[in-house]
């Protein structure tokens, strides 16, 4: 009888599957495929909203820059030597500027209508708009809505795709929210984060206009930079709940849309008649909760909107109304803050009263006011326009600034493309004494961004040296802050 014998290596091959075919199957991990669920997700969004994103190119025309009176010791003398000769040829060249800009947009009507901000095309010379097949095409504007900074540019296509705008007063604080743009020049990126909170107000005041702004803004810690303006910000869906505006310093995980709504409301208008006509009550409001006096001094009233100023020749002046009147409701709707006022007032009809509940004296009455036009510029501004100008404090900083070109960007060997950059630093300044050299690019004052000189005399007239101006700068391509502060 022959035998034969099995080295235990072939015993345990022959074991092996036999024990795996009777151990049981391993049991699908269900968290990983809820993570791969969301994943697609994330990917059918992207390639579903992009289509529908396009790149804005600007080209701006800036006016000359006086650099004369510059010294070579007082603000170039870190410059290589015949810098300030050749710089001062080359502006004399070329007296005016033209800067290129750079921003995003969303194709709202399939014959060629897109949204983006106000800002971003403003002072434009030029337009151009790239889709994301790489096809471009020249836009010309169609009007601009400065008080909520939306803006519509057309292009001449037909078939174009088209985003789906939601209904934003149903959106969610706590859900996702994506941006889609070109932030920094990067073209068609896609970041996500969460909608942080709804209906912030108030946030560009004594920047942009302050009270002369309609803002309603969503905000959120998706990532968005430079060149995300005018870009869509979107639910799980494939949405669009806002128009990306404001961002709060750069990498804060603070930034601001504005609501679909509201844009599409602002958009309609343009689209149809080439300008936004808003409704107003010509009066300066301020809400109850902000103020928590006003509680004490005006007993029985828990929440509203009182009336600051009543402008003489507004709407309101020719009603009933009196300062210190709080409305809490607007034909029957209950407001809390001023920005709930603007909202209701803005879908009515100009000439056609409507009712304000206000609140007098421990009594509720009404009060009837036909509302009339916004004007342009805005009352409350247009009479304090004589008043005196104070020394601007660009002067008080120390420095003076440029556009920021290409060119120039080559030569300081920075690869900044938004800002504008520092031409002359005087002596002994606040500027100097914080180590800023021409050269250096600023890119946001007290956490606004700067992307030309416009933006920068609004910003440094609004600043206060005796508390201190937070400035974000870049020298070569370090990015840092200083705090300028009176001597």
């Amino acid at each position: 009888m022959m035998t034969f014998r099995l080295s235990p290596l072939a015993l345990l091959a022959i074991a092996l599957p036999c024990a795996l075919a009777a151990a049981p199957a391993a049991a699908p991990n269900r968290d990983l495929d809820v993570i791969r669920q969301l994943n697609r997700t994330f990917v059918e969004l992207a390639e579903k909203v992009s289509p529908t994103v396009v790149v804005i190119s600007v080209v701006q025309k800036e006016l000359p820059v006086n650099v004369d009176d510059a010294d070579d010791e007082d603000g170039f003398s870190s410059m290589p030597p015949g810098f300030l000769k050749e710089f001062h040829e080359q502006l004399k060249r070329r007296p005016v500027e033209k800067t290129i800009g750079q921003g995003s947009g969303i194709i709202i009507r399939e014959n060629g209508y897109i949204l983006t901000n106000g800002h971003v095309i403003e002072d434009a010379e030029s337009i151009s708009v790239r889709l994301q097949n790489g096809k471009t095409y020249k836009a010309t504007v169609r009007g601009v809505d400065a008080k909520s900074d939306v803006a519509v540019i057309k292009i001449e296509a037909q078939g174009m795709p088209v985003a789906a705008l939601a209904d934003s007063s149903q959106t969610r604080v706590g859900e996702f929210a994506i941006a889609i743009g070109a932030p920094l020049g990067l073209d068609f990126s896609v970041t996500f984060g969460h909608v942080s909170a709804k209906s912030r107000s108030n946030v560009i005041d004594g920047f942009a206009g302050g009270n002369t702004m309609d803002q309603d803004f969503i905000q959120t810690d998706a990532l968005i930079n430079f060149g995300n303006s005018g870009g869509p910000l979107v639910n799980i869906e494939g949405e669009v709940i806002g128009i990306n505006t404001l961002i709060q310093g750069l990498h804060t995980g603070i930034g601001f849309a504005i609501p679909s709504n509201l844009a599409k409301e602002v958009s309609d208008q343009i689209i149809d008649t080439g300008k936004f006509i808003r409704p107003y009550l010509g009066i300066g409001m301020k809400a109850i909760r902000e103020e928590p006096d006003l509680r004490e001094l005006i007993p029985g009233i828990q929440d509203g909107v009182v009336i600051q100023r009543i402008l003489p020749d507004g709407p309101s002046a020719k009603s009933d109304l009196k300062p210190a009147d709080v409305i809490i409701a607007v034909d029957g709707q209950p407001v809390a803050t001023p920005q709930q006022v603007r909202d209701v007032v803005r879908g009515k009809k100009i000439g056609v009263p409507i009712t304000l509940d206000v609140f007098r004296q421990g009594k509720t009455i009404p009060v009837k006011v036909s509302l009339g036009e916004w004007p342009e510029p805005p009352q409350a501004l247009a009479k304090t326009m004589s008043t005196p100008v104070p020394k601007p404090v660009a002067v008080e900083l120390g420095l003076t600034v440029k556009p920021l070109t290409t060119a120039l960007a080559g030569q300081f060997g920075t690869a900044a493309t938004e800002g504008v950059l520092i031409a002359t630093v005087e002596k002994s300044s606040p500027a100097a004494h914080s180590g800023i050299k021409p050269g250096d690019i600023i890119t946001s004052i007290n956490q606004h961004p700067i992307s030309n000189r416009k933006q920068f005399q609004a910003a440094v007239q609004n600043a206060d040296l005796k508390k201190g101006v937070l400035v974000n700068l870049i020298s070569g391509n370090t990015a840092r802050f200083e705090i300028l502060k009176a001597n």
